[in-house]
C-alpha cells in the first residue's frame, strides 16, 4: 500500500485476545495526525486456528472521528460483518453484509447505509457457483436508491467468471453498464509473483491498465512491491525487517511522468 509523507506505526499485544494500535501520521497530501486502535479476537467460536470469533477492531484520530469493524460467524457456514463510520461528530455511514458458503457455492448480501423511514440505501446481492475445481461463474446485482437519482433507484447487473489452478488464476467481470474487469496473477516461483489487470468503460471509452509484481528475500528480510499503469504512474514500495528489532522499514514513492508529480513515503513499524 501506497502513502505519502512519514508514518510511524506501533503494535503492541496486550493479552492473548487484545491487541492495541498507535499510528502517527505526518503528510501533506493525506489525513494527518495520530490514530488509536485496539482488536479484539475473541474465543467463544473457534472455526479454526486461523479463525476464531467474535472480532471486534476499530480506530479513532484526535478528532474523534471513528471507525469500527465487528465480524460474527454464527455457524460454520455464515459469516457476518458490521462496519460503522463517524466523521466530523457525525454519523457517517453504515454497512451491513452477510456471506453464505456452501459446499460449491457461496452468496453474500450487502447492505449499505440502509434507511428504511426515507427508502435510500444501496444493497449488493453476489452469487458464485463452481462448475468444476478450476472454473467458476457467477454474478452481481447492485441496487441504490435515492431521491438524487433519476427515477428514485437504479440497478447494475454483472457476470463474472474466474479459472485458476495452483499457482495462477485468471478472471473477468463484464456489467450492465458497459464496465468490462479482467484480471491474472502468475506465481512464477517462491518469491517471485506478477499479476495484471485492465479495466475499461465502453460508455466511457476509456481503459486503465496495469502491470504489477512482488519479490520476497526471505533471507535478507526484503519485500519488494511495484505497479505501472497505462497513464504513467509508477509506484513502488520496500519492506526490510530490521532484525533482530522487532521493527519493519517501509519505503515508497510515487512517479507520474506526464504530470510531473513525485510522491514519496517513509516508515517505521514497531511489534
Amino acid at each position: 500500500m501506497f502513502f505519502e509523507g512519514y508514518k510511524f506505526l506501533v503494535n503492541k499485544g496486550l493479552s492473548q485476545h487484545f491487541q492495541v494500535s498507535h499510528t502517527l501520521t505526518l503528510s501533506g497530501s493525506q489525513p494527518s495526525g495520530y490514530r488509536f486502535g485496539s482488536t479484539y479476537v475473541g474465543a467463544s467460536r473457534v472455526i479454526s486456528p486461523q479463525e476464531a470469533y467474535p472480532i471486534l477492531l476499530g480506530d479513532i484520530d484526535m478528532s474523534g472521528n471513528l471507525q469500527a469493524h465487528i465480524l460474527d460467524a454464527p455457524s460454520e457456514n455464515i459469516r457476518c460483518k458490521m462496519i460503522a463510520q463517524i466523521q466530523q461528530q457525525k454519523w457517517q455511514g453504515c454497512q451491513l453484509s452477510a456471506d453464505y458458503k456452501g459446499k460449491n457455492f457461496t452468496g453474500s448480501c450487502t447492505l449499505a447505509n440502509p434507511d428504511l423511514i426515507s427508502g435510500t440505501g444501496v444493497a449488493v446481492f453476489q452469487y458464485l457457483q463452481n462448475v468444476t475445481s478450476r472454473l467458476a461463474i457467477g454474478s452481481e446485482l447492485v441496487y441504490q436508491s435515492s431521491p438524487q437519482l433519476p427515477g428514485g433507484h437504479i440497478a447494475a447487473l454483472s457476470l463474472a467468471g474466474r479459472y485458476s489452478g495452483p499457482d495462477f488464476s485468471a478472471a473477468t467481470t463484464l456489467s450492465n453498464n458497459g464496465t468490462v474487469h479482467a484480471s491474472y496473477w502468475q506465481k512464477c516461483s517462491e518469491d517471485l509473483q506478477v499479476g495484471t489487470e485492465i479495466e475499461s468503460n465502453l460508455k466511457m471509452q476509456e481503459t486503465l491498465g496495469s502491470l504489477g509484481y512482488q519479490v520476497e528475500i526471505p533471507r535478507a528480510g526484503l519485500v519488494f512491491r511495484g505497479a505501472i499503469d497505462s497513464s504513467w504512474t509508477v509506484k513502488g514500495t520496500l519492506e526490510k525487517k530490521l532484525e533482530p528489532l522487532p521493527l519493519t522499514l517501509s519505503l515508497c514513492g510515487m512517479l507520474n511522468h506526464p504530470k510531473s508529480s513525485f510522491q514519496m513515503g517513509a516508515g517505521l513499524i514497531m511489534g
